[in-house]
């Protein structure tokens, strides 16, 4: 039987689109009333529900669900500290901190020429 915190043991995630629990169960090595209750949990974790109420993950999902499971089993993370390290790692999205970095880098541009001297006299 495979060990519950070893990630280097779960199988491939196959080049699907939509997974269902039962196979993110089978691919994460976590029972479905967990991947259930980590929704619950965890806000990034969010199934698409389609179809009778039945829940699919994809690609990302399974991926997030991996990593929770480290932390979890292998780290030994509580419920709330893997919350807290996958928002802490999450941080903001790509496009806010590319406008950031410009807005830093204006301000700084300004701080060079107050600071530089005037070459030329005016």
């Amino acid at each position: 039987m495979l060990d519950p915190g070893d990630n280097s043991e779960l199988p491939p995630i196959p080049g699907k689109r939509y997974f269902t629990i039962s196979e993110v169960s089978d691919l994460c090595r976590v029972k479905p009333h967990v991947l259930r209750y980590w929704e619950q949990e965890f806000p990034r974790l969010q199934s698409v529900k389609r179809r009778g109420n039945r829940r699919y993950y994809q690609r990302h999902d399974v991926d997030l669900i991996r990593e929770i499971r480290h932390l979890l089993y292998i780290e030994g993370f509580t419920i709330s500290g893997a919350r807290n390290r996958l928002m802490h790692d999450a941080g903001p999205p790509a496009e806010i901190r590319a406008q950031t970095l410009a807005l830093v880098a204006e301000g700084l541009e300004e701080v060079r020429r107050l600071l530089t001297p005037d070459a030329s006299p005016s």
